[in-house]
């Protein structure tokens, strides 16, 4: 009696041991779909985050009507206190005499409801036309530059900004388009006569790969950030309006295509900043 109790005690464990098993076989699947889930966010979360981090660059006067004028956008980096942008969306210069300052303004549907940051320039490439400045007051969310993340043509990337400025409040609107090609800024011609300075320095100095994209970018998406949709990593900085004077000076009407500057190019900019 004494034996079968035992026995009868151990195969009761032995079958609760692999009832425990089947369980959590049964579980393995579901667990690696909500890692899988976890590794890659969701488009919209993406773009929620990345909007957090976007800014409206221009200038403000308060005597001036309206005060803000704003020139172009710009995304968070370093530490949430730098700012990534164009160096063609900085003003050629300020009107001291009107007291006209550089500023930032997080999102809202106005200057009134933005907030607005006094910025000043720490660094400037103008051969890659890219610029990063600092603001003051509170830290921005930071976006995540992503040095070794490989574009491919045919990957769908986001960019999020201001694509017609402050006309329509100063909301971030994001776009998705396809890489079509990682292309030279700059491109050969048969004819001499037909190549500008800066284009004659482009392709003096070895023509980096661009990204062009099919997709259509305005003039205040200049500076927005270019990010893979699932990570929310930037690989690059959106700039038509100056690689199309670079690539497509001899077309009559400009093209619809987007370009983007490579984010490494940022990532050298930064090394510069003491």
């Amino acid at each position: 009696m004494v034996l079968d109790g035992v026995w009868g005690s151990g195969a009761r464990r032995v079958n609760s041991g692999a009832g425990l098993i089947r369980a959590i076989w049964t579980l393995v699947p579901w667990l690696m779909l909500t890692l899988a889930v976890g590794a890659h966010a969701e488009p919209m979360d993406t773009i929620e985050r990345v909007k957090a981090s976007v800014v409206a660059i221009g200038t403000y006067e308060r005597t001036r009507n309206p005060a803000f004028a704003f020139r172009g956008t710009g995304f968070a980096i370093g530490d949430g206190s730098w700012i990534a942008t164009n160096a063609h969306v900085l003003p050629p210069a300020l009107d001291g005499e009107r007291r006209e300052s550089l500023v930032a303004v997080l999102p809202g549907i106005n200057i009134t409801t933005g907030q607005a940051r006094p910025a000043r320039v720490l660094a400037v490439d103008r051969a890659n036309d890219l610029a990063v400045l600092a603001i003051e007051g509170a830290r921005i969310p930071p976006l995540r530059l992503t040095e070794t993340f490989r574009v491919r043509e045919g990957q769908t990337l986001y960019f999020t900004g201001f694509p017609i400025g402050a006309v329509l409040g100063l909301i971030p609107v994001t776009h998705r388009g396809m890489v079509a090609a990682l292309t030279p800024i700059s491109i050969p011609t048969s004819d001499a006569a037909q190549l500008d300075a800066q284009a004659i320095r482009r392709l003096s100095s070895g023509a980096a790969a661009v990204m062009q994209l099919d997709a259509t970018a305005y003039p205040g998406n200049s500076g927005s950030p270019l990010y893979d949709p699932e990570s929310g990593g930037v690989v690059g900085i959106l700039n038509s309006v100056f690689v199309k004077a670079s690539r497509e000076t001899l077309l009559s009407q400009p093209s619809g295509i987007a370009y983007a500057l490579p984010v490494q190019w940022l990532l050298d900019l930064m090394k510069t900043i003491k």
